[in-house]
């Protein structure tokens, strides 16, 4: 049977997701640059909201993902604490603190483009809470990352497609979804850009995974382009992209990474791995012919059985596992 996500296993993210959002401490400090002795301060006085998580990036699909589960599953026990720290931290007057930060001189790298489409993603989801102020409070925040993908995407010559943070097909896939409800714009600007710099991409090697990556470059390439493109058009470019998938070739995409220490940071990457892949392949199949359609759902299914147990354990994983378990269950 194909997994799903069920009630008690929304309930087992939210309560790993309501540990880690609000926890400070380890914390990573991504693209941070001291403008001066005055910068070196805690993530609590630099980040208002995402100072959890490890990261700023994991605190922002930390909150994706508790918003998702609720609007899924809002009778799960752990549905009234949700709404309750979302109504304390997704404030206005918190968000002002965070586009303050991004204001710094310095900091128009930060966090591009993965945070800023997770970001973009947060801020999709808070919307579908209508009944909420979520949404409006992180508008302004939306609206200053959508900028920097404005900016930023006419001058990026090549596509980045390493299995990590600086993949750009990935953040392309949630800023189309993210611009195709609230800025034609960018979802034209985006589809134009992955059109040049995907579009004639022909007989992928699929030279992966790397040691640590967490991203199939090759398979969120497919999904971006199958948002982009129309149906008839996504099936002539994917048959060119990987015209050997009938014979299991290459067999990087049907086979599940292996993971020799779940606490080592970089190698629980791959955990990762596995679930985009599987997030990636139920996403794509319903572009695909039959025949493989059923392959890629079978892939995923693979690769899900090899990582979802996974999804807690260690702290390297658990502080962001859950929500690429829950893209690719929802997928």
């Amino acid at each position: 049977m194909a997994h799903a996500l069920t009630p008690p296993l929304a309930e087992r993210f939210a309560r790993i997701a309501l540990g880690h959002v609000g926890r400070e401490y380890p914390y990573v400090l991504f693209n941070h640059v001291l403008n001066g002795p005055e910068d070196a301060r805690t993530p609590r006085e630099l980040y208002p909201i995402f100072h959890g998580s490890f990261d700023w990036h994991s605190c922002v699909h930390g909150y994706w993902l508790l918003l998702t589960l609720l609007r899924r599953f809002p009778a799960i026990p752990a549905a009234p604490e949700i709404a309750a720290r979302a109504d304390r931290m997704l404030t206005e007057d918190k968000v002002a603190g965070e586009i303050a930060y991004l204001d710094r001189e310095y900091s128009g790298g930060f966090e591009r483009p993965y945070g800023w489409a997770w970001l973009l993603a947060l801020h999709a989801e808070a919307a579908r809470h209508q009944d909420r102020g979520w949404a409006p409070n992180l508008e302004p925040l939306a609206r200053a990352l959508a900028d920097r993908f404005t900016l930023y995407l006419p001058k990026l010559s090549y596509p980045v497609r390493v299995g990590t943070h600086y993949n750009t097909a990935f953040a392309l896939v949630h800023a189309h979804d993210w611009a195709a409800r609230f800025d034609p714009a960018l979802a034209a600007l985006i589809g134009e850009r992955a059109r040049l710099l995907y579009g004639a991409d022909r007989g992928c090697q699929a030279w992966e995974p790397g040691g640590d990556d967490f991203l199939s470059s090759a398979l969120i390439e497919a999904l971006c382009m199958r948002n982009v493109l129309g149906d008839a058009e996504f099936r002539t470019w994917f048959a060119a992209f990987l015209p050997d998938l009938a014979r299991g070739e290459p067999p990087s995409l049907f086979r599940p990474a292996t993971l020799s220490d779940r606490s080592d940071g970089k190698i629980a990457h791959l955990d990762g791995y596995n679930l985009s892949k599987a997030w990636c392949w139920r996403a794509i199949a319903d572009g695909l012919d039959p025949a493989l359609a059923a392959i890629a759902r079978e892939t995923a299914e693979t690769h899900l059985d090899a990582s979802l147990p996974h999804v807690t354990g260690d702290y390297m994983g658990e502080h962001w596992l859950a929500s690429f378990a829950t893209l690719a269950l929802l997928a």
